[in-house]
């Protein structure tokens, strides 16, 4: 089992850049997808970004696309999500998930962190 700690979010304005932190614990995820997807007030969770086990793989909701980056280090068995240009609808809880079934879809990943809160003000 893994255990996932998200860390990083906050309350920036529109325009502003965050990185969000992912610390895995338990087992080493250097063989796992990784994932962050994201929840706003009465929406559904959404895909936004994931990273396969050898990173050469990436893939961002269109939304995120060009503003987000998603990387891995493995050493620190971490994972992070630059998030520049920051928009308001980009406010939401933030998870990190880990898994092995599929990159993009919330099915794919079987371990799930608590979340982080990020609020973009225009």
């Amino acid at each position: 089992q893994v255990q996932l700690v998200e860390s990083g979010g906050g309350l920036v304005q529109a325009g502003d850049s965050l990185r969000l932190s992912c610390a895995a614990s338990g087992r080493t995820v250097s063989s796992l997808n990784m994932g962050w997807f994201r929840q706003a007030p009465g929406k559904d969770r959404e895909f936004v970004a994931g990273i396969g086990w050898s990173s050469f793989i990436t893939s961002y909701a269109d939304s995120v696309k060009g503003r987000f980056t998603i990387s891995r280090d493995s050493a620190k068995n971490t994972v992070y999500l630059r998030m520049n240009s920051l928009k308001p609808e980009d406010t939401a809880v933030y998870f990190c998930a880990a898994g092995q079934r599929g990159l993009t879809v919330q099915e794919g990943y079987d371990n799930w962190g608590q979340g982080t809160q990020v609020t973009v003000s225009s």
